[in-house]
């Protein structure tokens, strides 16, 4: 089947140079760098969001081995019965484990060393079915967590930096203090480190201690427990299922999902994408306008072949066709090019920011500054289209003026001077 002579001759003009030795096989100067600038902009665009994704799926992730997908607060009295709690819980068929907790904030000091700290009671036996982090540990680390022993476990990060180590000893201050004749008198306790554990977060690695739940109770004085925490079987769907307890449940009780405890950080990632994709796409649009240049100048290196074109009865609809077909058709290339490049620099950006790191000798992510310390990517394809229709579209937007310019052209003032 024979392409329009539309096609023919824009397919033409996109492979030739600007001498009749060089029509056969080469693209020419201006065309090159058109493509090339449309290629780095889609691949550049492509990365960028895919490391975007790959950081909140990572983060969220390792937020979620230490967090619970769903929690249910006490509300104005103590949660005394949280055994009941997690039964009724459990009859939602998507609530898949629950665990007791009590948590509160405390001062840790060691030697001269003071620290923030969360402090998390748990239940050894049953909080491994909610923390994921906690079923790496051998078995035997989390029964040293017996009630009445007041053992504790600290993350890697903060067992670094106050030089602890099991066996120390550390003291535990509760904010909430105890009044006495000689005034308010602050609650401490000592407790022996019995083992440290990685969560692969830095924040909760340098700040949450673990100790058994009824010597968090002793320390911070509360009647039965903080909370209930709940895993599910789907964490994208923790929103939903929260709504599904907060109309089953019975009783004072809080309900709240780990996206309603993050909403603030996953809502700026959001708007940092969509930013980040804004001004990616400028990078296309340069190219775009690197586009009208190129078009601009064939068109009137080819003044004359257009005054022929219109001398054997090509209509002005016909000229502006052939234009815009070599620009689509530069643009189509630029695109596939930069998908390509794009989709692989995403699967492999990992190994090649290891490589930068070996070559220039420093960290990309230092741990003591971000969430994680490697680069994740996501890829997404439903990103990838979205990028592939975009620079076309501009491609193609950025062809209409010299297209139409070249329909404008009057043979016999190009054929003048010839």
């Amino acid at each position: 089947m024979q392409l329009p002579f539309e096609w023919q001759i824009g397919l033409r003009y996109t492979r030739a140079g600007r001498s009749a030795g060089r029509r056969n096989g080469f693209i020419s100067f201006i065309s090159g760098l058109s493509v090339a600038g449309i290629a780095l902009g889609v691949a550049a665009l492509i990365t960028v969001l895919s490391v975007m994704n790959g950081f909140q799926k990572e983060v969220r992730v390792r937020k979620l081995s230490v967090l619970s997908h769903v929690e249910v607060l006490a509300g104005q009295e103590p949660l005394t019965d949280p055994a009941g709690v997690i039964a009724q819980a459990r009859r939602n068929p998507r609530v898949i484990a629950g665990a007791p907790y009590v948590a509160g904030q405390a001062m840790l000091t060691h030697g001269e060393s003071v620290r923030g700290v969360l402090v998390r009671g748990i239940d050894p036996a049953t909080e491994p079915s909610v923390a994921e982090f906690l079923r790496r540990l051998p078995p035997e680390t989390l029964q040293r967590l017996a009630p009445g022993s007041f053992g504790v476990m600290v993350g890697r990060e903060l067992a670094r930096q106050l030089l602890l180590g099991v066996g120390d000893r550390i003291t535990l201050i509760a904010p909430q203090g105890t009044t006495t004749p000689a005034g308010v008198v602050p609650r401490l306790r000592q407790f022996t480190i019995v083992g440290v554990f990685e969560a692969g977060h830095y924040e909760y690695d340098s700040t949450l201690v673990l100790t058994n739940i009824e010597d968090a109770a002793r320390l911070f004085r509360v009647e039965g427990v903080t909370g209930v925490r709940l895993m599910t079987s789907d964490m994208m769907a923790a929103p939903q299922i929260a709504g599904e307890l907060v109309r089953s449940l019975r009783g004072d009780l809080y309900v709240r999902d780990w996206s309603m405890e993050n909403r603030n950080w996953f809502a700026a990632v959001q708007i940092e994408k969509r930013m980040m994709f804004i001004i990616l796409t400028l990078i296309i649009a340069v190219a775009a306008f690197n586009l009208v240049s190129m078009l601009v100048m064939t068109v009137t290196d080819k003044q004359s072949d257009i005054a022929i074109l219109r001398t054997l009865g090509a209509s002005p609809r016909s000229v502006m066709q052939i234009f815009m077909v070599q620009g689509a058709l530069v643009g189509l290339m630029g695109t596939l090019i930069g998908v390509v490049l794009g989709v692989l620099l995403a699967l492999n950006v990992d190994s090649v920011v290891g490589l930068v790191e070996q070559a220039f000798g420093f960290q990309v992510l230092p741990k003591g500054v971000y969430f994680i310390d490697r680069l994740p990517s996501d890829l997404h394809w439903d990103d990838v289209s979205r990028i592939g229709l975009t620079a076309c579209a501009l491609a193609l937007a950025s062809t209409l003026y010299p297209s139409w310019r070249a329909s404008r052209v009057r043979p016999a003032d190009a054929l003048r001077y010839e």
